[in-house]
């Protein structure tokens, strides 16, 4: 799970002006953490197939912020994605 310490660090890493809570980067970043904790807790725990579920429908959410962004602005795609190293 992510802790508010967690979660306020990894916005103010990704955000883009001081008050910055829900741009599609920081949405992003926060999605792709929760996914990584999420992803370390289902090699612990293989039968979880409820929390299996949750990550793929946080990996689509993720996929269509990323897609959303793409369209909009290119640069800030691309920024965001070599930040968090997404794609190859």
């Amino acid at each position: 799970m992510l802790t508010k310490r967690k979660k306020t660090a990894v916005i103010k890493e990704s955000a883009i002006h001081d008050t910055d809570t829900g741009s599609p980067e920081v949405q992003i970043a926060i999605l792709s953490k929760r996914i990584d904790e999420l992803a370390t807790h289902l090699k612990k725990n293989t039968k979880d197939k409820h929390s299996r579920r949750g990550l793929l429908q946080m990996v689509a959410d993720r996929r269509t912020h990323l897609k959303y962004l793409e369209d909009k602005n290119k640069k800030r795609y691309s920024a965001i994605v070599k930040k968090l190293g997404l794609k190859k």
